[in-house]
């Protein structure tokens, strides 16, 4: 057995134990939290997530990597957009985060640490199914 071999086998169930950690994170902020977590704050680990399934609508064998050709442009666009919202919501988190951390009255900077740990974990694991998986 080689390592693409392992990589393939054990490389989804790696993907959805980093996933569940990062949602594991953001449940542990909002249920800790002394104040109430407003729905602005939730918004960075949905598109997260749904950034993490967009790119995991892609197969890597569709993808032509070719300059000079045509090729799927419109995957292209699709894995474009997808990693468009993966980046704004990692910067959004990351906003929350100073957000939290400068204002006295609102969650606390854990909250905002917890957000940011979500987006990460929930975007690392998108990359590692959509390394690991075959057709």
């Amino acid at each position: 057995m080689d390592l693409s071999e392992l990589w393939a086998i054990f490389g989804p169930a790696v993907a959805g134990a980093v996933f569940g950690a990062g949602w594991w994170f953001w449940v542990d902020a909002v249920v800790c939290s002394s104040v109430t977590i407003s729905f602005i704050h939730y918004l960075p680990g949905i598109f997260a997530t749904l950034a993490a399934l967009m790119f995991n609508c892609v197969r890597k064998e569709d993808i032509d990597y070719s300059p000079y050709e045509d090729g799927e442009w419109r995957l292209k666009l699709w894995l474009f957009l997808a990693y468009v919202i993966a980046f704004v919501s990692l910067a959004a988190s990351v906003g929350l985060l100073i957000q939290d951390a400068l204002v006295t009255t609102g969650p606390s900077a854990w909250t905002g640490t917890a957000g940011v740990l979500q987006c990460v974990l929930v975007l690392i694991s998108g990359l590692i199914y959509w390394t690991s998986h075959s057709e």
